[in-house]
């Protein structure tokens, strides 16, 4: 049998990618049961202001910058904190959802290594809300901040007292940083490109975001960075390799005729 013809060996660069009937069962369970748990974290009001006098003493006693300085930028024009208040409502979920499709698509092992991470933070975040109920800054008279996203809109919550959609005393930790922080690692990981690192300014403006909207404490990013770093020291990323890596398919093709080549020249 000569080069052409030779089968490729076991245990390929080829992996299969999951289901995609299951896959989107168990996504979307995933997020009925976190929404559901949300709830169950809710009338908890005495508890999560005094959480949030304590976070905001924390804060102050180890001398972090305090979120009015971030929020202040954003004063400097409508239109500025118009498009914060929108990038908070409209871009955690999108972008989560399109990082996963992709790796789906492109990145199979990639894929089910990211959905495992998301889904543990996600977990540990939910114990989080439930056992730490916590007003956001917004809500904090001692924070000194207004709601951005009530005065000059669009706002993904109502008031707190009929709100039943959501629970807006689940700020600890930030699943908005969090996700936007993994949806860069995993994007650094499963790609070649020397400009991948820029993915890093996606979490970077999340923060700014959602400290500049009055929506979370520093500490709220802190924490979810903490339980991130937990989860991927658990969940290893696969192996690199030319396919999950994302090696060019021209580079395989090069690389192949040159192993035909060199097959051709020792016989």
């Amino acid at each position: 049998m000569n080069a052409r013809t030779e089968p490729a060996p076991a245990g390929s660069d080829a992996i299969a990618r999951p289901p995609l009937v299951r896959e989107l069962l168990l996504v979307a369970g995933l997020f009925l049961v976190y929404k559901f748990g949300r709830q169950l974290a809710t009338g908890h009001t005495g508890e999560a202001f005094r959480n949030a006098h304590r976070v905001w003493d924390v804060e102050r006693a180890v001398h972090l910058p305090g979120e009015g300085a971030v929020q202040s930028l954003l004063l400097h024009g409508d239109g500025l904190v118009h498009l914060a208040n929108t990038y908070y409502a409209t871009v955690h979920f999108p972008a989560t959802a399109a990082f996963l499709v992709w790796l789906y698509l492109r990145r199979p092992a990639h894929y089910v290594w990211a959905r495992r991470v998301l889904a543990a933070v996600t977990a540990a975040a939910l114990v989080g809300h439930l056992l730490f109920p916590l007003a956001p800054p917004r809500m904090l008279a001692a924070t000194g901040l207004v709601d951005t996203a009530r005065l000059y809109g669009p706002s993904v919550y109502g008031d707190p007292a009929t709100d039943t959609l959501s629970n807006q005393f689940a700020a600890m930790p930030s699943l908005h940083f969090g996700w936007a922080l993994m949806v860069a690692v995993g994007l650094i990981v499963a790609t070649r490109s020397r400009l991948r690192w820029l993915w890093l300014l996606h979490p970077l403006l999340t923060l700014l975001v959602i400290v500049g909207t009055a929506n979370h404490y520093w500490l709220d990013a802190t924490v979810a960075t903490a339980l991130l770093g937990l989860a991927l020291a658990v969940i290893h990323p696969p192996h690199r390799t030319a396919t999950t890596a994302g090696r060019a398919q021209g580079g395989l093709v090069s690389a192949q005729r040159d192993e035909q080549t060199l097959v051709g020249a020792g016989r």
